[in-house]
């Protein structure tokens, strides 16, 4: 899957997402933020100067957002990441409006759309996660630029014994039957049964 149809079913799907930003202790503070736009150059959302998410921004102009959608946790898919953003002022504002008419039902004058600004989210990377199938799938992203940092655990081929520790306990069945053995990190969960239990400390985790 693209960068881009990510971005696009976490703003046409998902569409309201938690953002957590810091407050001026340095403090996590989140609230439901509605994406507006997504496109090539990433994601667009909008706040209205008077809020305290839009002083937060302002002054530490990075979030981190996750959103999930799914009639129960084995129907879910979720998709979080963490980039930085900057202010665009009006900009895109009527189209924002246009494509997301029940905007105009909450600002319904001019006037009062005057308090609004409009936020990209312009760099970022994050994950995609899908439990509806099985085994889960999951998938790594960036955009504008920013690297992907892999996370989860990894075996070193050279420490690597071939015995079956690793592969009894894995939930996902993701490890190979092949010695040395191999995580597919495309169905790997993240649990660490792998890490715990070998014996010659050939699992490693990546962070």
């Amino acid at each position: 899957m693209t960068t881009a149809e990510i971005l696009t079913i976490l703003q046409r799907d998902i569409h309201s997402a938690v953002f957590a930003t810091l407050d001026g202790q340095g403090l996590p503070q989140t609230c439901v933020i509605d994406l507006m736009l997504s496109d090539g150059d990433g994601l667009y959302f909008l706040t209205a100067k008077g809020k305290s998410f839009y002083d937060r921004l302002m002054a530490r102009p990075f979030v981190a957002l996750s959103g999930m959608k799914g009639r129960d946790t084995l129907s879910t898919v979720a998709i979080s990441l963490r980039g930085a953003v900057r202010n665009m002022g009006k900009e895109r504002l009527g189209e924002i409006f246009e494509k997301n008419p029940y905007m105009a039902k909450i600002y319904p004058a001019a006037k009062s759309r005057q308090a609004l600004e409009v936020f990209q989210i312009y760099r970022g990377e994050g994950e995609y996660f899908d439990l509806s199938q099985q085994p889960p799938f999951r998938q790594s992203f960036s955009f504008g630029g920013q690297a992907v940092h892999q996370t989860g655990y990894r075996i070193n081929a050279e420490k690597c014994i071939g015995c079956q520790g690793c592969r009894s306990v894995c939930p996902s069945g993701c490890i190979s039957n092949t010695i040395p053995r191999v995580i597919d990190a495309s169905h790997c969960i993240h649990c660490g049964n792998c890490f715990g239990i070998c014996p010659v400390k050939a699992v490693e985790k990546i962070s």
